[in-house]
């Protein structure tokens, strides 16, 4: 049976006839300016869908009266920008590194350019900051395989590393000395010693001082005498603290036992001249550049 509306005796309004757990909802109108505006926003709904683009309809919208697109908009917004930029990229492809190092607005065109391609393209691997981790190198210091200076950096980034998609990439193998039996045990372990003397570290001095004559039998073709290596072979240099797959005793065996074969892919598949400049740029400028 519904229940019957009555008066609040506190408030002597009428009920909604509605009621939980003894409280009784009152019949009170809604407040007037409430009202008004709930009917201004009536209004403005109707005149919105009339004038601006709204409903949409099978595999367009409704366009409304004044024809308004965001999206039209922004293409064209695109298109001024691109439009804009044209002029300084067909500047950048024309010019060398070294001349759009030395032109301040062009470097200030490319570092943005380069800055952006890079977070894009390479931070994945080398991160944000540049700073590499194990297996990828470090961009910020002066360490470079292959030659730091600007045109070396843009051959690299536009061919890349051991890849096999560019015939002109950046090439060199260290062989598998211990997992190919070039080298036994005890002759690994004595040149391991050597290259960690070499580097100023912590070594067993009798099994270094053995260790020399492997190294100059088997490493210093592409490391050289003094262990410092070859940027023409990508050859890197034993005697500093850079270590792109770690120093230690334990990682420099797995280097001469199984060796390294980091690849890098050839951006200039990729990406268009003027980005790979761009890059180039920035790349030499975070710090480590030659």
């Amino acid at each position: 049976m519904a229940h019957v509306a009555d008066k609040d005796p506190v408030s002597g309004v009428d009920t909604t006839g509605h009621e939980w757990d003894g409280i009784k909802e009152l019949d009170n109108p809604l407040p007037r300016w409430w009202l008004w505006v709930f009917y201004a926003c009536v209004v403005w709904s109707i005149g919105y869908w009339i004038v601006m683009p709204s409903w949409p309809l099978v595999s367009s919208y409704t366009k409304g009266v004044i024809g308004f697109s965001q999206r039209e908009n922004l293409i064209e917004e695109i298109a001024a920008a691109k439009a804009d930029q044209a002029q300084w990229l067909d500047r950048i492809k024309t010019a060398s590194v070294e001349e759009i190092r030395a032109d301040p607005q062009l470097l200030e065109f490319a570092m943005a350019g380069g800055r952006s391609a890079f977070a894009v393209n390479c931070s994945q691997c080398h991160g944000q900051g540049a700073a590499g981790s194990k297996g990828y190198p470090n961009l910020n210091d002066d360490a470079w395989l292959w030659g730091g200076t600007p045109e070396q950096i843009l051959f690299t980034i536009t061919h890349g590393i051991r890849n096999a998609d560019d015939p002109d990439a950046r090439w060199s193998e260290m062989p598998k000395f211990g997992k190919d039996g070039l080298l036994d045990a005890k002759q690994i372990g004595d040149v391991v010693e050597h290259v960690l003397a070499l580097s100023g570290q912590d070594h067993d001095a009798a099994r270094a001082e053995a260790g020399k004559a492997v190294f100059v039998e088997q490493c210093v073709a592409c490391h050289g005498d003094d262990g410092k290596g070859n940027i023409e072979l990508g050859a890197p240099n034993l005697t500093d603290s850079i270590w792109l797959y770690g120093g230690d005793r334990a990682a420099v065996t797995e280097s001469v036992v199984n060796a390294r074969f980091g690849i890098m892919p050839a951006w200039g598949l990729k990406l268009d001249e003027a980005t790979l400049k761009q890059l180039a740029v920035y790349v030499h400028a975070l710090g480590g550049g030659q």
